[in-house]
């Protein structure tokens, strides 16, 4: 299976600091048209199914790279959420005592998701979408964590390594091969070129 990965557009509530997690979230301006520019990006890829979370943010940046596959199944999941934040949703990084500097996937509220918790779900997403198509190019149309967690699966790493893998940027793309031993390999990994 080739899986192609790639991240919501910017949103108004990053520029605010405020943490999102299952919240809709809005694509500004330079959202939308980072959403625009990896659609063009992607429009000449051959794919089979487009996966996307189903909050606003993913979705609509989803719907972008849609138009150019208009014969594709286009599936809204929930799955594909970001990571539950709990109590810390809605709030600015700097209300709740973070710098802009502080990786929040080394912590979680209370009453949100675990690190595991996390994991688990990008595992069994993975599991599901393998088992119904191992032999086609798949699009996923996720957030910063949820992406992260899925990277962790597919490299063989575990739910503590989560937070020590890159970044990734607004519509980033990363592309890699799975083997029906699970084995990978990376092709491309959160490449903005499109947006230069």
């Amino acid at each position: 299976m080739k899986l192609i990965i790639t991240r919501h557009g910017e949103t108004e509530e990053n520029n605010t600091g405020i943490i999102q997690g299952h919240q809709p979230g809005h694509l500004s301006e330079q959202g939308v048209k980072q959403a625009r520019k990896v659609a063009i990006r992607l429009k000449d890829e051959s794919i089979d199914c487009i996966y996307s979370s189903d909050l606003n943010r993913a979705a609509d940046t989803a719907r972008e790279i849609a138009q150019y596959h208009p014969d594709v199944p286009l599936e809204f999941v929930k799955e594909l959420r970001e990571r539950y934040l709990g109590g810390w949703q809605g709030k600015t990084r700097k209300e709740l005592g973070f710098g802009s500097d502080i990786n929040l996937m080394g912590f979680f509220p209370k009453d949100g998701e675990t690190s595991e918790e996390l994991f688990n779900r990008a595992s069994n997403f993975l599991d599901t979408i393998f088992s119904n198509h191992h032999d086609k190019t798949v699009l996923s149309v996720a957030h910063n964590g949820i992406n992260k967690a899925l990277i962790a699966v597919i490299t063989g790493k575990g739910s503590t390594d989560i937070k020590s893998i890159e970044h990734l940027h607004h519509t980033s793309v990363s592309v890699f091969e799975i083997k029906k031993d699970k084995s990978c390999s990376i092709h491309i990994f959160n490449c903005t070129k499109h947006l230069e």
